[in-house]
């Protein structure tokens, strides 16, 4: 939002800097974000009336003018402008005057004739980014006055950056309201009284949608100017806004959108047809705008609409058809209330962002529009003349936005501010932003004003006291609380240790989108249909993730193709998968293993990382809840892993998650040419582990004995050693697997595994005799389980 500081200054006699004001605005919660001169540099230009035009005799583009700048004699001027003729008042720089970036005008001659000043375009003065011409002043315009005083350029322009809660401040009289309640200086609003109808004309309305347009003001206005000049206060007013000046139809409905917040909207009465019907679009119509786009509109589009077509896209824009041009004479002037909602989200729909969609889908004021629709009428009877018929308003009473009474609480207040703010304060403060107070003993009853659409609850009003009071004026010692201690669960492992535990592991985390690319999706979960956005951000992100890796692969491939070959991602997040009706969302840790196994060193032979070196990782990760040795790891196959390098992990026969190495398939698709190592488990299932128990450390000495058995190829080794470890021996301290051998010497279909057995009792020495037994009945229980015997 651009405010003048002059125009401001017209509503609200601050009596502040404007560095001062800004500060104000800002910790009142109106941000600042700039602060710049109305217009560039320049000094010495005055007002100049071309008192005759002639050919230059050696240039067919020049004209020789005399000009009187109020100081006597005429002064020759050289002049290139397409529009210089006499008579005309334009801005003119004499010699001596200086343009902006430090021209200074000299006496020259142009093809040999003197020039001794420039008349002036907007653009040369820095008013415009482009002109056609030199810029035309008011005929009533006084000779000789400087021109910076004229328009008062001696103006500075703040730029306020709104939250969307404050909606009531687009507009110059919401923040000078909002200055003199700052201030507690008075607001000096404009006057709008009814304008008197000149002639008996109206144009029916009807509401369709009254939920969605519950209040619609309008009139018409015959017999208007649309070529007259928009006076130059205006547009002034307008370009220091940051809009352009399009004639005094839409001049004037601009204006009075920044001058009171209420958009407005000018239609070209002699195409409309029968009666103005606000309602919901036809599924499929179309709509050409103002600004040339044709929409092909929905029922969830609200229209104003006459009997034969389509002529606006409400609160958003105009139509083409129905819009005002220069061969205008009759006018329907526009003032309406739209619900918020019904705006709200049309505009970004069809790619478009326009001031009235802006302030309608934040809330503009329902009492507003009748007000605005006089003001109006005046500035266009005033500027382009005509004559007006009566104000027509066609509401639905009951859909209008009802301001709910709010139970506000003064000594509540001081206790979540830590202040000592006098009821008399606080009552003052709430009648200057507008609200209606009703005092009691213990609580007041405060109604917020129409334009308010922020204050809902007291926590509301909380901060409106807080901010007019001031922050800086709020006392700095912390209140006294009673601290909460949180109890935690030692049998939890939170994320912050997993995330330690992988980073030590040389893992960095990643934060990759919830939203992934349909393709990629139907790549790594082809079975699994995944939710996709009504609004996505681009076609690549356009459906709900059902999975980490996605994500972390495409952040894998984007590092490969930067020369980073070797990677450790992981990444906690959640996992939506649709369930029936519902939305499954579950949280994940997920990592991804390729490239060197480990930094380039001396000490080591170069190697790839392997499968066993992600699990191994995977296996630490499970370690903190003491469950690496309870997961079970069960080869099975995925779409997205390699099909025999892929396998499911179960945790009491549930399975908690997976890990493999990537399809091939997708490095195919992918154009990768290293294979990718991932895993993926529910962070719930590996959170929960045991909580930590004494156990007694033994005097006597350790025992160790080596097996070497011969299994069949399809035995886990882990299926061997869970078996070993589910005897019931509490001498039995540790079960290592130590080798693993195919080849001379074994059997087709067979393989060895050595595995290594630490015995220890807590009680006495153990003796070759119990040993001994202890090893053949561990041989007994594998060739049982497993079908195991002892390798010769």
């Amino acid at each position: 939002m651009r405010i003048s500081n002059h125009w401001l200054g017209q509503w609200v006699d601050h009596g502040l800097t404007v560095e001062e004001l800004g500060h104000r605005l800002t910790m009142a919660g109106l941000e600042l974000d700039a602060i710049e001169p109305a217009a560039a540099s320049f000094a010495g230009v005055v007002v100049g009336q071309v008192l005759s035009v002639k050919q230059h005799p050696d240039a067919d583009k020049l004209r020789l003018c005399l000009v009187n700048d109020g100081g006597g004699e005429p002064i020759p001027v050289v002049c290139g402008a397409p529009n210089v003729h006499e008579g005309m008042k334009v801005p003119f720089a004499p010699v001596g005057a200086t343009l902006p970036n430090d021209f200074k005008l000299k006496k020259v001659k142009l093809r040999g004739a003197p020039s001794h000043g420039m008349l002036c375009s907007a653009r040369e003065l820095g008013l415009s980014e482009a002109s056609e011409g030199l810029m035309e002043l008011p005929a009533d315009t006084p000779v000789g006055q400087d021109l910076r005083e004229l328009l008062s350029l001696d103006d500075q322009i703040l730029e306020v950056d709104l939250t969307p809660n404050r909606a009531d401040c687009l507009s110059l009289s919401g923040v000078a309201r909002e200055v003199a309640t700052l201030t507690r200086k008075p607001l000096k609003a404009v006057e709008t009284t009814p304008v008197a109808a000149a002639c008996d004309d109206i144009f029916p309305v009807r509401l369709d949608a009254p939920a969605d347009c519950p209040r619609y003001a309008g009139r018409v206005v015959r017999g208007v100017d649309a070529t007259a000049a928009t006076p130059i206060w205006m547009q002034e007013r307008l370009r220091r806004a940051g809009l352009r000046s399009l004639g005094p139809l839409v001049d004037v409905t601009n204006y009075v959108m920044l001058e009171l917040g209420q958009p407005m909207h000018a239609f070209d009465l002699s195409v409309l047809r029968g009666t103005l019907i606000v309602r919901r679009a036809h599924e499929g119509e179309a709509l050409k705008l103002l600004d040339e786009k044709d929409l092909t509109l929905s029922g969830d589009d609200l229209v104003i609409a006459d009997e034969e077509k389509c002529l606006a896209l409400a609160g958003i824009m105009g139509g083409a058809a129905s819009g005002v041009t220069d061969a205008t004479r009759d006018v329907f002037l526009e003032s309406a209330h739209f619900a918020p909602m019904a705006v709200a989200g049309r505009a970004r729909h069809h790619g478009l962002h326009t001031d009235s969609s802006h302030r309608f889908e934040r809330g503009v004021d329902p009492e507003l529009p009748s007000r605005a629709l006089e003001r109006a009428t005046q500035l266009l009877c005033e500027i382009a003349g005509g004559q007006p018929g009566p104000a027509q308003v066609a509401e639905s009473e009951g859909h209008l936005p009802v301001r709910a009474t709010i139970d506000f609480r003064p000594v509540r207040t001081n206790e979540l501010l830590g202040a000592n703010i006098s009821t008399q304060a606080m009552q003052e403060i709430l009648t200057r932003l507008g609200c209606q107070v009703t005092d009691a003993q213990t609580s007041w009853q405060v109604t917020p004003p129409s334009f308010r659409f922020d204050l809902a609850i007291e926590a509301d009003l909380v901060e409106e006291i807080a901010r007019v009071h001031g922050y800086d004026d709020l006392p700095t010692q912390l209140p006294a609380v009673q601290p909460q201690v949180t109890w935690l669960d030692e049998a939890r492992v939170p994320p912050r240790r997993m995330r330690a535990c992988l980073t030590d592991l040389g893992y960095l985390e990643a934060v990759t989108f919830s939203f992934v690319d349909q393709a990629w999706q139907a790549r790594f979960a082809p079975a699994v249909t995944p939710l996709k956005l009504a609004n996505p951000i681009s076609s690549e992100l356009a459906v709900m993730r059902t999975s980490l890796w996605p994500g972390l692969v495409k952040a894998a491939q984007y590092n490969l193709n930067r020369q980073q070959d070797r990677l450790r991602l992981f990444e906690i997040g959640l996992s939506f998968v649709p369930e029936g009706n519902e939305l499954k969302q579950e949280k994940m840790i997920a990592g991804l293993v390729c490239g060197p196994a480990w930094p380039n060193q001396w000490g080591q032979p170069d190697r790839t990382a392997d499968f066993f070196d992600m699990k191994g990782d995977v296996e630490s990760l499970l370690g903190l809840a003491g469950l690496d040795r309870r997961v079970e790891w069960q080869a099975c196959e995925h779409p997205a892993l390699h099909p025999g390098q892929s396998a499911e992990l179960r945790l009491d026969g549930q399975i908690i998650g997976w890990a493999g190495t990537l399809s091939p398939d997708l490095e195919d698709w992918l154009d990768l040419d290293i294979s990718m190592y991932l895993f993926e488990l529910k962070l719930e299932a590996i959170s929960r582990g045991a909580v930590p128990t004494f156990r007694g450390q033994s005097r006597f000495p350790a025992i160790r004995r080596d097996l070497a058995i011969l299994v069949d190829e399809a035995v886990p080794a882990a299926r061997v050693v869970q078996v070993i470890e589910s005897m019931d021996y509490s001498a039995l301290q540790q079960v290592s697997l130590f080798d693993v051998y195919t080849g001379k010497g074994v059997p087709e279909g067979r393989k060895s595994l050595a595995l290594g057995l630490i015995l220890q009792d807590l009680s006495s020495t153990l003796t070759d005799s119990q040993v001994d037994d202890m090893i053949t009945a561990v041989v007994d229980k594998l060739q049982e389980e497993v079908g195991a015997t002892l390798r010769a």
